[in-house]
């Protein structure tokens, strides 16, 4: 039951992060989070973490923490409580 919570609360993320994204970049992601993306999926989640963490630099930015893992949420069960409640406090 909780399980479902956390992931209603996690579509909705995606719901409002795709909102505000160009519908490319929206589709793409729409990619990411289907079943057969799921081998780009982690491995792009981790390396967005590690490179919002370098966000001092130019084009990098801190933004892509929470993208990161966002898309981490998707298959790692411990982090979608965390990060869905860290993404609605964030906005």
């Amino acid at each position: 039951m909780t399980g479902d919570v956390h992931d209603k609360r996690l579509n909705r993320q995606w719901d409002r992060l795709k909102r505000g994204l160009p519908r490319s970049v929206a589709r793409g992601l729409n990619w990411l989070r289907e079943e057969k993306g799921r081998r780009v999926r982690i491995p792009v989640g981790i390396l967005l973490i590690v490179a919002g963490f370098l966000g001092f630099l130019p084009i990098l930015g801190f933004w892509m923490v929470p993208l990161g893992l966002l898309l981490l949420a998707q298959d790692v069960p411990f982090l979608k409580r965390p990060t869905g409640r860290a993404l609605v406090w964030f906005n």
